[in-house]
């Protein structure tokens, strides 16, 4: 008999890989950080031993989610400048308040925020675009948590930087202080085409390729900024991007709600990757991520919330309810987004966009324990015929009760291992009395 760390008795195990596939009566063997075995719950009594056995007689064991779109601090922003469409929301409410309050402080903290609030809804790594990524390192590391942290760029000054050399350069150190930690990386993350010039994105391409970096942008987000770019340019967004050679393998486009069929076959062809983030899309407004023709295209099509700001949740279980149930309508077809599909964008789909598919993404012998239970017992999810149905179309955010990130268990039967809820709640309270001043007659 095997001596592991951490063994896990669940009633459903979903592995993502394979495919629409359930085990009943399943147990994970966990062991130093990794999935060690997969197997039957009668099998593993005999092959392991192990002084943390955990019982989940209820409950659904399944990858945990891949937030592949936020903008973790803006969480303290929550409902702040809500229903006012996007350039309206950013440049006279948002952009405002950032101007007044950014700074490590407000990063610390909101990111803080975002974390506790990921963590309980069962999301086990992000991939975030904000100012100082390198405090948003040190309290993802701090709380063990697994984030992709944007090397942040834009032609303006900021308190992160005067200009895109200096966005620049600091990436780049960034990138050499993380690059060998386990639970960090750092793709670039140019924040938009109509915010980052032409030479900035070259070298950023350039860097990308010889560091084997994804690089995270938003792109073609509204209507609006493909009418900008034409008057400004003669040219779409995508087609600029293209002639700078970032069309490619690499690419991780956010939104993608204003595509062309010929920008579709473009993006499949080039192996890039979109996030679809549908409630921040509704909610501003947006349009409409055409999802089922991207993947029927073959495109790699990942989930994301965007920032709390525009959402105002951090919920992947809402979202992938939400991708699945707009896409039907966007393609007026029920069968397109199906629920393993939804729950594939959440998981597997996020690893691939983020270069960590051998990583992340599925419960896989050898890959990292990064795994969440769903606890499928409460009323609202009876009677339970498919339990990928019922978390994709039915459950609920506090139905997530435990969450492991690289075998370290950081919720335990819905208590956070990290963090001090009061102080917590304390600090927000601090931000929300700061935050609210600019904002009153």
């Amino acid at each position: 008999m095997q001596i592991i760390d951490t063994l896990i008795h669940a009633r459903w195990i979903i592995p993502i890989e394979p495919t629409n596939l359930v085990y009943e009566h399943y147990s994970l063997a966990i062991h130093e950080g990794k999935i060690l075995g997969l197997l039957p719950t009668e099998l593993a009594i005999l092959t392991y031993h192990s002084d943390n056995i955990i019982e989940l007689k209820t409950h659904a064991l399944t990858a945990g989610f891949i937030n592949a779109h936020t903008h973790a601090a803006m969480t303290l922003m929550r409902g702040i400048a809500d229903d006012l469409t996007l350039m309206d929301w950013l440049q006279n409410h948002i952009w405002v308040l950032e101007n007044k309050w950014m700074s490590e402080e407000f990063v610390r903290d909101g990111t803080d925020l975002a974390i506790a609030e990921m963590l309980r809804g069962g999301t086990t790594c992000f991939n975030d675009m904000y100012f100082f990524p390198d405090v948003a390192a040190q309290r993802a590391i701090k709380h063990g948590m697994r984030a992709s942290l944007g090397l942040i760029v834009i032609d303006f000054p900021t308190v992160w930087g005067e200009n895109s050399d200096e966005y620049i350069q600091k990436g780049l150190s960034l990138h050499h202080n993380l690059k060998t930690h386990e639970l960090i990386t750092t793709p670039f993350a140019p924040h938009a085409p109509y915010t980052v010039s032409d030479e900035p994105l070259k070298r950023i391409n350039e860097l990308a390729q010889d560091l084997k970096l994804p690089v995270h942008i938003h792109l073609h987000e509204t209507a609006y900024e493909i009418e900008s770019a034409l008057a400004q340019n003669g040219e779409r967004p995508m087609e600029r991007l293209k002639n700078l050679g970032l069309i490619n393998d690499s690419l991780i486009a956010v939104h993608a709600t204003q595509l062309s069929n010929d920008e579709i076959q473009l993006l499949a062809d080039s192996g890039a990757s979109i996030v679809h983030c549908p409630e921040s899309n509704l909610k501003l407004a947006s349009g409409f991520c055409p999802v089922a023709k991207c993947l029927a295209a073959g495109i790699n099509v990942a989930l994301g919330t965007d920032g709390a700001a525009s959402n105002n949740d951090l919920d992947m279980l809402g979202e992938m309810r939400t991708a699945a149930l707009i896409g039907k309508a966007v393609a007026n077809d029920a069968s397109v987004i199906p629920a393993m599909t939804a729950l594939r964008m959440a998981t597997i789909n996020g690893a691939k966009a983020l270069g960590l598919e051998n990583k992340i993404g599925s419960l896989e012998i050898g890959k990292s324990a990064d795994i969440i239970a769903i606890d499928l017992s409460d009323l609202e999810t009876q009677p339970l015929y498919c339990p990928i149905s019922q978390i994709v179309y039915a459950a609920s955010r506090h139905q997530v009760t435990d969450v492991w990130v690289a075998g370290e268990q950081l919720l335990t039967s819905r208590h956070l291992t990290t963090f001090d809820l009061k102080e917590l709640k304390e600090t927000v309270e601090k931000w929300r009395v700061r935050l609210i001043q600019p904002t009153q007659a």
